[in-house]
């Protein structure tokens, strides 16, 4: 491995001159059998799909719990290598109808065809008791910004109906406010229930759009009735919070006497909402179940900066026994998802705890549950840090690892948000690698792992998509690779281990976060925000 020079040392911003004589590091390589002998025990019918509140659960910590031992990492929470995350399970029942009063006559939509609802509360029953519906337009408060979709109206007790995305998302006209077609945290739908409730509401309903929510109605429907894990939380929670289909997002715009294309000046700045004059009456019986899982936490602690610290993160969960496919198959291994990431994590301990010189500052590696619930793990951390996000240099996330060879090729997902990105493109760059850009940045899947709960606490977070440039079968060959995992064995009992795994580029792609993390853990450098990132006040504020 080579050394930096003085040159490299002054560019590196926030580096130390003394950095520029350090000796040369030794450290062991990685290891494609260790990662393969990871992902085989993980997402083996033993571990019965790693649900949650399972005996797949108790299997998986205590692997976990035994693998960080036997790696030398200290335990990362005090004296222990776990950390308690209370969740609650809500299984709703929901009314069949909703009846919307309106001057021009009442009507009931259709549960399930025209909406989806579901709660956060754990009362035995909430309801909309005839509550008021008010458009407010993409449902956003972005004060750095200057954009309020709430400003001067009341919403407390009512129903807000708001768009999905953000107001830049489909048109050229205007690209820098919300950085375009590329979503940001104002466009995810989970922003959109949390701001609702920030301001009071009683309930919010998302217009469903498949180009802005990237994927169809079909997949909302999955919630219709369906047990959801949550965390335990005394935060004010709307009642009711779903979707509705834009058919029936234009029949409500229609009752109210309203004319649709509000929807298209909610894009302007300065849009104000829009009181419907429309109210909604449904109801929902709640069951409820409360019980504890656990993030799995081990350290390296640093030899100069103990207090200052790196995470690894990936998540250890999966979906557990589901209905049988075609063949029988009950049990969700999740081999890919994320067996592969968790054995990465545990592969990137390996090779930091061999490093010689060890790590400046400390390297955490945090093994996440709940990801496949809605990132309740990692939310459950960002919200109980062991360690302050103020000490915290970065965040660098592992999700489903390359198994199908060697790519010219890596995704940042994300790009524009940090300057993690900058280091990843250089390190990239000395393997003779590329950095591609994201293939689907409206779908904002920025906000679809577990790094998004470090980067709502102001922690500069990256994660990474597989490339799909092949090398000796190109990119062609790359993207049907991508494709056939997405239709055949995506969250399917299908996503199997595979002894003809070819880990190359898993290798690759580990040693580049390996070279990120192992660059801050021997500087002095805070990777900053890039100054377009929404994330950037929230640090900003946490540094002072």
């Amino acid at each position: 491995m080579k050394t930096l020079n003085k040159l490299t040392c002054l560019v590196f911003a926030g580096a130390s001159l003394a950095s520029c004589n350090r000796p040369e590091l030794t450290q062991a390589p990685f290891s494609k059998e260790s990662i393969a002998a990871h992902i085989k025990t993980l997402s083996s019918d033993e571990f019965m799909g790693r649900k949650p509140f399972t005996a797949g659960e108790t299997k998986t910590i205590a692997y976990l719990e035994e693998e960080f031992k036997k790696l030398g990492l200290e335990p990362g929470n005090g004296n222990s290598f776990l950390q308690d995350v209370p969740l609650v399970e809500i299984t709703p029942t929901a009314s069949a109808t909703m009846l919307v009063t309106s001057p021009k006559g009442n009507f009931t939509l259709k549960g399930f065809d025209d909406y989806v609802i579901w709660t956060q509360r754990t009362d035995a029953k909430v309801s909309l008791d005839n509550d008021e519906l008010v458009f407010a337009g993409y449902g956003i408060v972005a004060p750095e910004l200057g954009w309020n979709d709430y400003a001067g109206l009341d919403v407390k007790g009512k129903v807000v109906l708001v768009m999905v995305n953000d107001p830049d998302f489909g048109t050229e006209s205007d690209t820098t406010l919300f950085k375009g077609n590329t979503m940001t945290y104002y466009g995810r739908w989970t922003y959109k229930f949390e701001e609702a409730a920030r301001q009071g509401a009683k309930g919010c309903l998302i217009i469903h759009d498949t180009a802005g929510a990237s994927y169809g109605f079909n997949v909302i429907q999955n919630n219709w009735n369906a047990a959801r894990l949550n965390l335990e939380s005394k935060d004010y929670q709307c009642a009711a919070i779903g979707w509705v289909t834009g058919p029936t997002g234009k029949k409500l715009f229609e009752a109210a006497g309203l004319d649709t294309m509000l929807m298209v000046q909610a894009k302007q700045k300065g849009f104000k909402p829009v009181p419907m004059n429309l109210k909604l009456a449904a109801s929902m019986q709640v069951k409820v179940k409360k019980d504890l899982s656990h993030n799995v936490v081990g350290k390296i602690t640093g030899s100069k900066h103990p207090e200052e610290l790196i995470i690894y993160s990936a998540h250890w969960d999966h979906l557990g026994i589901g209905k049988p496919n075609a063949k029988g198959d009950s049990i969700n291994n999740g081999a890919l998802d994320n067996a592969s990431g968790t054995a990465s994590l545990m592969e990137i301990a390996k090779v930091f705890k061999s490093l010689d010189p060890r790590p400046e500052r400390t390297i955490v590696f945090l093994s996440v549950t709940a990801e496949e619930q809605g990132l309740l793990g990692a939310a459950w951390y960002s919200k109980h840090p062991i360690y302050p996000a103020s000490q915290t240099v970065a965040n660098i996330n592992m999700d489903g690892m390359n198994v199908h060879g060697k790519t010219k090729d890596i995704v940042v997902v994300g790009v524009g948000q940090s300057e993690l990105e900058d280091m990843l493109r250089e390190e990239a760059g000395k393997k003779d690698r590329y950095v591609a850009p994201e293939p689907h940045p409206e779908a904002g899947y920025y906000f679809r792992s577990d790094h998004f709960n470090f980067a709502k606490i102001g922690i500069p977070a990256l994660y990474l998509e597989n490339g799909i440039d092949v090398i000796g079968k190109g990119k062609e060959y790359g993207k049907q690779m991508a494709d056939d995992y997405t239709k055949n064995y995506y969250h399917q009992p299908s996503d199997e281990f595979n002894p003809g795994w070819n880990y190359d580029g898993a290798i690759d792609d580990l040693e580049l976060l390996f070279n990120v993390g192992k660059r801050l853990a021997f500087s002095d450098k805070w990777p900053q925000w890039k100054p377009e990132s929404e994330f950037k006040a929230i640090r900003d504020k946490e540094k002072k």
